[in-house]
């Protein structure tokens, strides 16, 4: 399969009720692409990201899911990509965290976790992996992971642990895919003005963030702005990398060793 032969016309979008995902699904709607919205718990949420998507001239479909569901999440999937004749970009972006402490971590939140951001992601990619590969017209997987595929976090055990998985998953689909035309890829947010991280229709400019070389939080549509690229025929020969888009936190690691003057890092 030649690189310019790709040419995206479907997406789905998990979480794409708010933040991140929503900003994605509208951008792959001003790409030209017809999208698939997922929902857990914000159904008004979703039909207000399809609502713009439409009023771009796109078709949208809105489907709920839960990630923890595995068998109703391959048919949560497969449902959506029927409704919209195919799947040729497949954006994994739900995701949960649950603050709790290694030592207070019982098990059963523990793999709540797991299950939303990794297990529920490996079926929801495979099911759009098959239908691409059986359309034969290639397709583009993006994986919203976090700085935290590479960093961790206090109080963040589980959300680490399936974040570094979901990393490593997407760079072996990378591997197993590429013959199919199917490139796999990882964007790793940092702190995004979301109702995720409690600033939702805040202006991440106006947030003062020191350990941040630019000194602000992101704006969710910075995400979906290289999202979008990813799932485009620009990005031919990207293929199992990890894109962090923190605004330089990751790279402050010994200069934030050095000017941290009190032990509040411990507290998550």
């Amino acid at each position: 399969m030649s690189d310019t032969s790709f040419s995206p016309q479907t997406a789905i979008v998990t979480g794409s009720d708010s933040g991140i995902g929503r900003a994605t699904a509208v951008a792959l709607a001003k790409a030209g692409m017809d999208v698939g919205i997922t929902w857990h718990r914000d159904q008004q949420g979703a039909e207000t990201t399809a609502e713009e998507v439409r009023g771009l001239g796109r078709k949208a479909v809105v489907q709920q899911l839960d990630t923890t569901d595995v068998p109703g999440t391959a048919a949560a999937i497969d449902k959506l990509a029927d409704e919209l004749g195919g799947v040729d970009v497949f954006v994994n972006n739900s995701g949960t965290g649950d603050g709790t402490k290694f030592l207070d971590l019982d098990y059963q939140t523990w793999m709540s976790t797991l299950d939303t951001n990794l297990n529920g992601a490996f079926v929801a990619m495979q099911t759009a992996a098959k239908r691409m590969v059986k359309a034969s017209r290639g397709g583009r997987i993006i994986a919203v992971t976090s700085v935290h595929e590479f960093q961790p976090r206090v109080g963040a055990s589980a959300y680490d642990a399936s974040k570094h998985g979901l990393g490593g998953l997407i760079k072996t689909m990378a591997l197993e895919l590429a013959g199919y035309g199917i490139t796999a890829n990882n964007v790793a947010p940092g702190e995004i003005a979301t109702p995720m991280t409690g600033q939702e229709d805040e202006d991440p400019t106006q947030k003062e963030r020191p350990g941040v070389p630019l000194g602000r939080p992101g704006d969710a549509r910075e995400i979906a702005a290289v999202i979008a690229f990813l799932a485009s025929p620009a990005s031919s020969y990207v293929n199992g990398a990890s894109w962090p888009v923190d605004g330089g936190m990751l790279q402050m690691g010994p200069q934030a060793g050095s000017h941290i003057t009190s032990n509040d890092w411990r507290e998550s």
